[in-house]
């Protein structure tokens, strides 16, 4: 399964200004607790975690679980003290793991 994730930062931030930022999780989320067209069980197949690092520091992190939907969207603040690298990292079952990054600019 290709992954794909979108994720919006606000242009212009200014220093010390909290800005939301968005993601969204190209991710299918199987429960493991639907059955396929001959009754079996689908294997569970979720992201169980998301993190988001602005130059190696945690800045935002959350456990997810089975009852979250299909392409998970994940909004959180962020206070934007200085400029630096973003990383946003996804983790689950079966080896998932997904990263993106991007550059944090200030106006």
């Amino acid at each position: 399964m290709s992954t794909r994730a979108l994720i919006h930062l606000p242009p212009g931030i200014a220093r010390g200004s909290v800005v939301e930022v968005r993601t969204t999780l190209g991710h299918a989320m199987e429960t493991g607790h639907r059955r396929d067209s001959d009754g079996r069980l689908l294997p569970r197949d979720i992201a169980t975690r998301f993190e988001c690092r602005l130059d190696g520091a945690l800045v935002f992190g959350a456990d997810l679980f089975p009852a979250i939907a299909a392409n998970p969207y994940i909004a959180f603040p962020l206070r934007a003290t200085q400029p630096g690298e973003l990383v946003f990292l996804w983790t689950g079952d079966n080896g998932f793991r997904h990263q993106e990054t991007r550059r944090l600019d200030l106006a």
